[in-house]
């Protein structure tokens, strides 16, 4: 069945698979609260909320994510990020970053994440893998998703900081 399927087309629908998930647990969760009675017809309505978020979070990762074939290779595990390219690389620790940039000038436009000796890790935005990177800083204190979101469609011609580790975070750090 794979075969049958042109590379692009099943690529597309490996990265829509949230939003399938989460737009069938909406539709069951609807058939629920108008066809069920009693506590199930309750659940049928909580589980349709849970859907539409669900929804939400994967229409955001699908505006995050929507470029791929670039450069090199991202992993995230366990809040450690690693970035294998074909001429950098790197490894940092996403609880020891101290700065979250992303540089417009480059072809294609780079994250860059620097550590708290000054190392920095360029990451490309379309590496492949790099739409893990949407969660990992998601997480970050103060930084929001649709700001992430927003720099990622509309790179900057420079370079722009979107997150920095708070001063009194810093102090306590070292």
């Amino acid at each position: 069945m794979a075969e049958f399927m042109r590379p692009a087309a099943r690529a597309a629908l490996w990265r829509l698979r949230g939003l399938a998930l989460a737009l069938t647990v909406a539709a069951a969760g609807l058939w629920w609260g108008v066809t069920a009675f009693g506590p199930l017809r309750w659940l049928g309505w909580a589980v349709l909320a849970l859907g539409v978020a669900m929804a939400l979070a994967a229409l955001q990762r699908l505006r995050f994510g929507r470029h791929s074939g670039g450069p090199g290779i991202v992993e995230v595990v366990e809040r450690q990020l690693a970035y294998f390219g074909p001429l950098t690389g790197g490894v940092i620790d996403l609880d020891d970053l101290r700065r979250l940039d992303l540089d417009g000038s480059g072809l294609p436009a780079h994250w860059i994440l620097t550590g708290p000796a000054g190392q920095m890790v360029e990451v490309p935005i379309n590496a492949t893998g790099a739409d893990a990177l949407f969660d990992a800083f998601a997480a970050l204190p103060g930084l929001s998703a649709e700001r992430l979101i927003a720099a990622v469609q509309s790179p900057p011609a420079g370079r722009l900081t979107l997150w920095e580790m708070p001063r009194h975070k810093l102090r306590s750090v070292k």
